[in-house]
Formats: structure tokens, C-alpha cells, sequence
């Protein structure tokens, strides 16, 4: 009590309240609303009874997806990414003591520089969104412009992320349209809309439909000299050709289909990929391996481009953390299930979309798919009720239905996008044309 005394005289008052002078009356309470303590049996009863109010995917089928998607993760993964020496780290500052998790993280930039066909991968961003928005100011630092190109259709969330980055470095977005019959970007709004102010572009491979664009393998022969980003699904680029072999100069993505829980959406992981000639303009960390002073194999953290290390002038991200530990995650992942598993994996994804695509589109009322491209293991289908009252109606039913696309794509009110993973199966599908035959009789 004599410490809390000094202090007030320190501070120059003569009570705690008066700390709180500026909060106004009518929102301040005498005291916290708590209720009576519990035991630890009543506390996990209570938050038990609570949770149980979920509808959750390993109750019923989904077909939600758009970005974050419902994969098996095998039990290896998380008992790798639960240990200790993983789960309580933070960015290992000091190498001498970080050796394990600067190795996981090397092997992560390794295993995804070979997903991507790029030069070099960083040790993560926060997801795919910020991911994009470091992508769009590094074009801007590579070619000094103030344009940057995106496809109409695009995740709304990304758009106000990308929005946020840009505004304050004098940017602005262009925005092109996708064609009406493949769903693909339309090369001649493209053309019509690369001006000489154009810093970068930007496609996504799938893109929001879940189209496999060939148009963005043709992006950097007919436009050489701007810097070409592309977004990826990771899983699909076991089957579809890498962005690093066409040409492209960043690759993002969100990585939480290699082995990452949905987690009501977060935590995420940031995919982010170069040449090696824009790896000083790159945004992050790398990781990188060389030798200790008796040569032995050891890892450092090295070109940390970033204001926490450096002069602020210098900079190229003022971001001062990533997912390290979603990038180990993604990292024990794809080391568990190699390369062949991966190939296999995809497979089933793509196989298991056709057959949702085949057993919705008979149905009265709906057409499915609605672009004629091919799709990896998503896809829109035109319903006959408006999206968001047909998946109250699902829900019902115990099925938690697709993303309603006007969220995203204004003029799509009667769309909605459709998702199979590997834990979809012929029993869900089922389901699903059944209570869809019900709910739009």
C-alpha cells in the first residue's frame, strides 16, 4: 500500500478513479457484472453446453469453402506442431538457440519453393489477404507506378486488405472483368486496361470460381515488362503447372489447406514466393542455411528486410511478425504426405467436385457448373432460391451449404459456390440432392 501511495503522488493524484477521469459517466459501472465462481467441473460443463450450440463439420457435411477449406489433417501434424519447442516459440531471434525451429521454417521454404517453381519463398505472412497487399507495394517498388491490376471477382475480404496497403503509398486499383461463358479473365478488358501506369497484375490460379485459368500462363509473353503476381490454392499446384515455369514474379496464396485446422477462420498462413532478382525489394524474413564457426551445418535468419532490424528507410514491410508456427505446421504437413500424396490428394479434391458438379446440375432449377473452364474442387452453381435463404433451409437439415457469391460478385444474387475436399463423400452428396429436393419443391 505505501508502493501504491508513492505512485499516486508520482502521478499527481490523489486516487486511482482519477486515472479514469476521461471516461464519461454514463458508460462507467461500479464493478465487473461477474457471476459467483465455480469448480473446474462447472466451468466445463457450462463452457461444454456452450460449444455444443455449434454446428460444426465434423457433425455434418459442408460444402462451404472460398478460401478456407475442410481437409483431413493427420494426427502427426498437430502432435509435430504441439510440442513445446514449436508451439511457445516466437520469431527466433537468436540463432544459436533457435536452431530446430530456423531448420523447420528452412525446410517450409524449401518444400514450397518447389510447390511454386519460384526462386525464393519467405518464412510466411498473416495470410493470403495481407499477402497480396505486400505483393501489390513491392510491384510498386519494382516499378515505380501507381496502377495495379485485379480481377473483378475477387474475395471481398482481399480487396479491402489489398485496399488498406495501397492507399497510404499513392496507389490505386484496376479492376478487369472475367468472360461470362469460361470464367476466366477476359484478355481484352485486360488489354484495354494495361496503360503505361500499370506497377503489376494480378491472377489467381484457381481464381474465385474455381477455374484453372490457361489466360494467366499467356499474362507475361504478352505483357513482358510488368510484374506479374499470381495467387494460388497449394494443393492444386500438385496437379496444375507451377507459376514460377510461365513466368511469373511473386506467388501468394493461403496455405491453410497444407495441414491447418479452419479455426473459425485464423490462424492463417501467408504464402509468399520470388524471383531471385526482386528478393531485395521481398517483404519478411528468410531463413537461410550456412555454417557455424567449427563448420557445421546451422541456420540464421538472413535479408531481414524489415524495420525492426534496419533503418526505417529502408524497409520494405513495417510488419514485425508472421505464422511461423502455421509455416511449421504447413511444413511436418507436406513432409508427411510427400509428394505422390499430394499428387493424390489434388486428384480426389478434383474427382469429388465432379461428382458434386454432376449430381447437382440435373436438379430442377439449378445449373451446375456455371462456366465452362475446369475447375479444380470448386465451382458456382445458379440456384432457384437466393443463396442465403436456401442454406438457412440446408441447415435445417443438418448440411452446412455453399458461399453465396453476391457477397463478392454483386451481380451473382442467385449463385452460390460449391466445395468438395477428400472428406467429401458420396453419403454427403447424397444428402445434399436430397434436402435440395425438398427445400426448393
Amino acid at each position: 500500500m505505501v508502493l501504491d501511495r508513492r505512485m499516486l503522488e508520482a502521478l499527481g493524484i490523489d486516487d486511482v478513479d482519477q486515472l479514469f477521469s476521461d471516461v464519461p459517466d454514463e458508460v462507467r459501472i461500479d464493478g465487473l457484472p461477474l457471476p459467483t465462481g465455480k469448480s473446474e467441473m462447472e466451468v466445463i460443463i457450462k463452457v461444454r453446453d456452450m460449444l455444443a450450440q455449434n454446428t460444426t463439420v465434423e457433425q455434418v457435411p459442408s460444402f462451404l469453402g472460398g478460401g478456407i477449406y475442410n481437409h483431413f489433417i493427420p494426427s502427426a501434424v498437430k502432435a509435430i506442431a504441439g510440442r513445446s519447442e514449436f508451439l511457445t516459440s516466437y520469431t527466433p531471434y537468436q540463432a544459436e538457440i533457435s536452431q530446430g525451429m530456423l531448420q523447420a521454417l528452412f525446410e517450409y521454404q524449401s518444400m514450397m519453393s518447389e510447390l511454386t517453381a519460384m526462386d525464393v519463398v519467405n518464412s510466411s505472412n498473416y495470410d493470403g489477404a495481407t499477402a497480396l497487399g505486400e505483393a501489390a507495394t513491392m510491384c510498386h517498388r519494382i516499378s515505380p507506378k501507381s496502377a495495379f491490376m485485379v480481377p473483378s471477382a475477387m474475395n471481398w475480404e482481399k480487396r479491402s486488405v489489398l485496399k488498406n496497403y495501397i492507399d497510404g503509398v499513392g496507389m490505386s486499383v484496376i479492376e478487369y472483368c472475367y468472360d461470362p461463358y469460361t470464367g476466366g479473365m477476359d484478355m481484352d478488358d485486360v488489354r484495354s486496361k494495361m496503360t503505361s501506369d500499370v506497377c503489376g497484375i494480378y491472377a489467381e490460379v484457381p481464381n474465385l470460381f474455381g477455374i484453372i485459368d490457361p489466360n494467366v500462363t499467356k499474362l507475361k509473353k504478352e505483357f513482358p515488362e510488368v510484374p506479374l503476381v499470381v495467387g494460388v490454392n497449394p494443393l492444386s499446384l500438385a496437379l496444375v503447372r507451377p507459376p514460377g515455369e510461365y513466368g511469373a514474379d511473386i506467388v501468394i496464396g493461403e496455405g491453410q489447406p497444407l495441414g491447418i485446422s479452419m479455426s473459425f477462420g485464423g490462424p492463417l498462413l501467408g504464402i509468399f514466393a520470388c524471383r531471385s532478382e526482386h528478393v531485395r525489394k521481398m517483404p519478411g524474413r528468410l531463413i537461410g542455411m550456412t555454417k557455424d564457426h567449427d563448420g557445421r551445418r546451422a541456420f540464421c535468419m538472413t535479408l531481414q528486410t524489415r524495420e525492426q532490424h534496419i533503418r526505417r528507410s529502408k524497409a520494405t514491410s513495417n510488419i514485425c511478425s508472421n505464422e511461423a508456427l502455421m509455416a511449421v505446421t504447413a511444413s511436418a504437413y507436406l513432409g508427411i504426405v510427400g509428394a505422390k500424396g499430394l499428387r493424390s490428394l489434388a486428384r480426389l479434391n478434383m474427382k469429388n467436385a465432379k461428382l458434386l458438379m454432376d449430381r447437382l446440375d440435373p436438379l430442377d432449377g439449378f445449373m451446375a457448373p456455371m462456366f465452362d473452364g475446369a475447375h479444380f474442387n470448386e465451382f458456382v452453381v445458379r440456384t432457384p432460391l437466393h443463396p442465403v435463404k436456401l442454406n438457412k433451409l440446408l441447415l435445417r437439415h443438418g448440411i452446412i451449404g455453399g458461399m453465396p457469391m453476391h457477397t463478392h460478385v454483386p451481380r451473382m444474387t442467385e449463385h452460390m459456390l460449391m466445395t468438395a475436399t477428400e472428406l467429401t463423400t458420396m453419403k454427403d452428396i447424397d444428402k445434399l440432392v436430397i434436402a435440395l429436393q425438398e427445400v426448393t419443391q
